[in-house]
């Protein structure tokens, strides 16, 4: 094996143990928290183990951009100056007197959205060893949630057995772990009744588990999944569109049979305090970006009453931050979008990038906070996806030495009969 394969095994191996650690790890980690099976011994998990993983996973990044330049595309170097921007903000206010707990809070995002930008990065959700792994760990997962799950809802707290209550995981965290496993396991499945099946357990997984956000990411892939793997896109968008109206027309008895828990919330969020709660900070957020429009006003808010979708980013980075992170994910998309969707030849590492860009951009208008992780992961996915169509793909599959030449043809290739060394 020569020097360039086996720093690709290193780096895969160190991708698929971060993706392992970061997402199933956790899930793992908190269920057996929240049963009791283990005191808190890393706290709440992800940042400690984040911490940890950050070095290996830069070295290792960096090993590779200075062995193949090509590595570092520009999507690499505009996500590096989004984080590098977003640093510089929080720097300069920290040392202005900003509340230490929101800059401490960004500080464990930037490293959070670097820590999964690597791992994906790094990793090859392709390889037959991580998609086992991942497979498996999605149907555990899934097992864990309907096992404990009461009254319909997934969340360990109130069985009151954890040692370490006031460190168990939201039921946000889980469905995060889920979600993110479920991307990678699905885009690289080529069997569509195995997709089917994958659909049908994750769905109920993430509606026991109460996460309307990640539910709903959920089934926004689905229609963008199958409509790219299928020759017959009218068809099967007719079907899309049949199921709807089935569904639709059908509502009230389906949701008789269906446990009560706040993902039903989504049908009217004008009955849900949370929804309500959102709107009223969304309202603050653009109360602040009117008086500072240029700027923002960094932390003008107490921790965690924050704007639950991309205005965060304008009111803690000003309008060129907001404008900056919906570019790194918007611009993205659109070519994907024109150049690889409708291609006749179908790519798992397209429709890894593509489907993310899709949720990520859902997600920052609706529900998420600007420093969400799934920024990291689809910026990721995308440098691999083009990686792989502009270099990875002509590169031979041998870098070391050439084959030897003969003088005569006739020796480079013997006569039938001749002897073989």
């Amino acid at each position: 094996m020569n020097r360039f394969a086996r720093m690709q095994v290193r780096e895969r191996l160190a991708g698929m143990l971060a993706f392992f650690a970061l997402f199933p790890g956790f899930f793992f980690y908190h269920t057996a928290l929240g049963l009791g099976k283990i005191p808190a011994v890393l706290g709440g998990y992800f940042a400690p183990v984040s911490l940890l993983l950050l070095p290996m996973l830069f070295f290792i990044y960096a090993s590779r951009v200075r062995h193949d330049q090509d590595y570092l595309g520009k999507s690499d170097i505009a996500f590096f100056l989004y984080l590098a921007y977003f640093a510089l903000i929080v720097g300069v206010n920290a040392a202005a007197g900003a509340n230490i707990v929101i800059v401490n809070n960004h500080v464990l995002g930037i490293i959070f959205i670097l820590n999964v930008f690597l791992a994906f990065r790094l990793c090859d959700p392709g390889e037959r060893r991580f998609r086992q792994m991942a497979l498996g760990s999605l149907l555990l997962m899934s097992a864990i949630v309907f096992a404990y799950a009461v009254d319909g809802s997934f969340y360990l707290a109130p069985l009151g057995t954890a040692r370490n209550p006031e460190s168990l995981a939201s039921y946000q965290g889980f469905s995060r772990s889920y979600l993110f496993t479920f991307a990678a396991v699905i885009a690289y499945t080529r069997s569509v009744p195995l997709r089917i099946v994958l659909y049908c357990m994750a769905a109920p997984t993430l509606f026991v588990n109460t996460a309307r956000s990640e539910f709903a990411a959920m089934l926004f892939m689905i229609p963008i999944i199958e409509l790219y793997h299928t020759r017959h896109k009218m068809l099967m968008t007719a079907i899309f569109i049949f199921l709807f109206l089935v569904i639709f027309s059908n509502l009230d008895q389906l949701l008789s049979m269906l446990p009560s828990n706040r993902v039903l919330e989504l049908l009217d969020l004008s009955q849900s305090t949370s929804a309500n709660k959102r709107h009223h900070l969304s309202e603050y957020a653009l109360h602040s970006i009117a008086q500072f429009p240029i700027f923002g006003d960094y932390a003008s808010y107490s921790p965690g009453l924050y704007s639950h979708n991309v205005l965060s980013a304008w009111v803690d980075t000003g309008i060129v931050g907001f404008v900056f992170v919906l570019g790194i994910v918007i611009v993205p998309a659109i070519p994907l979008f024109f150049k690889g969707y409708f291609a006749r030849r179908c790519s798992s590492a397209f429709i890894l990038a593509f489907s993310l860009c899709c949720i990520t951009v859902l997600l920052l208008i609706t529900s998420h906070y600007f420093t969400d992780m799934l920024i990291g992961a689809t910026m990721a996915a995308y440098s691999s996806y083009r990686y792989g169509m502009t270099h990875a793909f002509n590169r031979p599959s041998d870098i070391g030495p050439s084959a030897p030449r003969h003088p005569d043809l006739r020796q480079a290739v013997p006569r039938p009969g001749a002897a073989r060394i």
